[in-house]
């Protein structure tokens, strides 16, 4: 099966990429000048669109072109009209532009370290083992390692734009999560997910009392061995008259709601690694485990409360100086100072420095990873040696820890999380037209037919 890598390259977690459909229609390499060594010439592109302070070149234009057409041949018998497929190739060419200078007067830059981490995802979904497979692979499809990496580079940063930007144009109110919450579709939504098993010891609608009956022990003496240790997945191969019986009696991830009321008022209780008593139905005696759980009950998280010193580099504050700066305060709070007048006095974290560094309670997650990885390695009371993060070099002291049932907090930010994935797409839309309508544009005729461009003697 040939491989195909002008697919989009972010692939996300935790989260599902919610990047514009129109930009990952067809992937794009933006090539610019393209130098010919052998013939000691420079091709000149054609200007075919300038985009505020950027450009649209006819070699990008070509080269989607190109790609998109042998896309769809392959998928449709009938393409639209080329000047109706080529306006819209030109209309991804400029948003895409746009979103990159966007993303370019955020400071937002694309590491080697996430490029070689998406480098990675696209090897392993494609079954190859290298980077020579890789090339090797490109090469087959006219595409080289490098241009890969620059499609990569401008996709990961399109995505890192509309997270950004977008994102924080959504607000959810307290009221909106409320409403969403008691909404049927809310507690549905957020209701916790039951991994299953299930074992079915069957009962006629004809059975008489005494066949009921010893469907009834089987049941109960099935429940014991159980509780006694027996493997659950072997008494359901063995026992189960349940069409799962085969499978170890897995129903898979179930939601209350998606079960008969007569089961979710017992899963409901059902601790994790938990068996049920045997329940009648219509059907027989079943019984149920609550294998895994998502969700629900009690989510204890360890909460850490502490307090820093930050001090910022700078043309007149290296790494060593700052450094050496903080180990003086280190010093002075060791030797009785008082931390917080320090902090307030030193401090260039705006947001802490007036509270004498404090920052309340944190929940994992909250802080970069440096500070994170700082503050779980320090015990209470004790005062960490000068760290470096992206924001500056820290010294920081653990004042105090506490388990935190968060249930309740976790329950309401998935729900605002969800409501906020589904208004991306049309904020995203949104925010689109109005990069392009309040864009300097100035389009060109478009140059269908041939790459519009001539050889120069690099000498001349």
């Amino acid at each position: 099966m040939k491989k195909t890598y002008d697919k989009p390259t972010v692939i996300t977690m935790k989260k599902t990429s919610l990047a514009a459909p129109v930009l990952y229609l067809i992937g794009a390499l933006s090539l610019g000048m393209a130098l010919t060594a052998q013939a000691e010439t420079v091709v000149l592109d054609r200007v075919i669109a300038v985009v505020d302070e950027g450009v649209v070149l006819q070699s990008e234009f070509d080269e989607r072109r190109d790609s998109v057409l042998q896309r769809l041949q392959g998928q449709y018998e009938q393409l639209p009209p080329m000047d109706v497929l080529e306006q819209q190739i030109l209309d991804q060419l400029i948003l895409e532009q746009l979103q990159l200078e966007e993303a370019g007067r955020y400071g937002m830059e694309i590491s080697d370290q996430q490029l070689n981490q998406a480098l990675q995802q696209v090897m392993a979904s494609n079954g190859l083992s290298s980077l020579d497979e890789l090339a090797a692979d490109l090469a087959s499809q006219g595409m080289t390692l490098e241009q890969l990496r620059e499609k990569m580079r401008r996709d990961l940063l399109v995505n890192q734009v509309q997270q950004g930007v977008v994102n924080n144009r959504i607000r959810v109110t307290e009221q909106e999560v409320d409403n969403f919450l008691a909404s049927s579709d809310g507690k549905f939504a957020t209701s916790p997910d039951f991994h299953l098993g299930h074992i079915l010891i069957s009962v006629a609608s004809s059975a008489n009392p005494e066949e009921a009956q010893k469907a009834e022990a089987k049941a109960e003496q099935i429940y014991q061995q159980l509780q006694d240790g027996a493997e659950f997945s072997q008494m359901a191969i063995a026992h189960s008259n349940d069409q799962t019986a085969l499978d170890g009696g897995d129903l898979g991830w179930r939601k209350l709601a998606q079960l008969p009321e007569l089961f979710s008022d017992v899963v409901s209780e059902l601790k994790v690694g938990q068996i049920s008593k045997p329940i009648r139905s219509g059907a027989g005696y079943h019984l149920l485990k609550n294998i895994e759980q998502r969700g629900g009950g009690e989510q204890l998280v360890q909460q850490t409360k502490a307090r820093h010193i930050l001090i910022k580099t700078s043309e007149i504050m290296d790494d060593e100086t700052a450094k050496e700066k903080l180990s003086k305060i280190k010093n002075k709070i060791e030797s009785g100072e008082d931390f917080a007048q320090l902090a307030r006095e030193n401090s260039e974290d705006i947001g802490s420095m007036l509270e004498g560094g404090d920052l309340g309670w944190a929940s994992p997650g909250m802080f970069v990873p440096a500070f994170e990885e700082a503050m779980s390695n320090t015990e209470i009371d004790e005062i960490t040696e000068p760290f470096k993060s992206q924001f500056g070099w820290h010294i920081l002291q653990v004042t105090d820890r506490r388990q935190e049932d968060m249930s309740g907090v976790m329950i309401r930010n998935k729900a605002a999380q969800m409501m906020r994935e589904r208004r991306f797409n049309e904020e995203l839309q949104v925010w689109l037209l109005e990069l392009r309508e309040n864009a300097y544009l100035d389009i060109k005729d478009l140059d269908s037919t041939a790459q519009n461009t001539k050889p120069v003697d690099k000498d001349a």
